[in-house]
This record gives structure tokens, sequence and C-alpha cells, in this order.
């Protein structure tokens, strides 16, 4: 008799290697999630505070609105 190994469908350790869960196929704005690749820094509150845009324009509208923000 063959060494028959049962494979559960929701086994993590196999379905790794399944061909749907490799990265070459995920595409790339899923991958960049939390990423601060591609972004511009804005430095707010004299250095305590950075945030990451994606829109350079944006950077003084946002220095703006953080700034009436902190003064409420």
């Amino acid at each position: 008799m063959k060494n028959i190994r049962h494979i559960a469908k929701g086994d993590a350790m196999d379905n790794r290697l399944e061909v749907s869960n490799h990265q070459v196929l995920v595409p790339k704005s899923k991958l960049s999630v939390g990423s601060v690749a591609d972004k511009f820094p804005v430095i707010l509150d004299d250095g305590r505070t950075v945030i990451y845009i994606a829109d350079k324009s944006r950077e003084r509208e946002i220095k703006l609105r953080y700034g009436l923000r902190k003064s409420l």
C-alpha cells in the first residue's frame, strides 16, 4: 500500500505553495500598502509629526489644514 497522506483543504502549509499565493501575481498596489515608497514626507508640528503623501502638490494644503486643526 502506498504511503497516502490526507491533506485538508484549509492546510496553510500546503496552500502557501499554490500558484495563486505567489507574489508575482499580486498587483503592486496591494504589495505596497503601508509602504512609504514613492511618497513624499510632510513635516508638521516643528518636526514632531511626519506624514507621507502621494501628491506633492497637496503639501501646502495639508500644512494649512493641520495648522487649523491644531489651533482649535
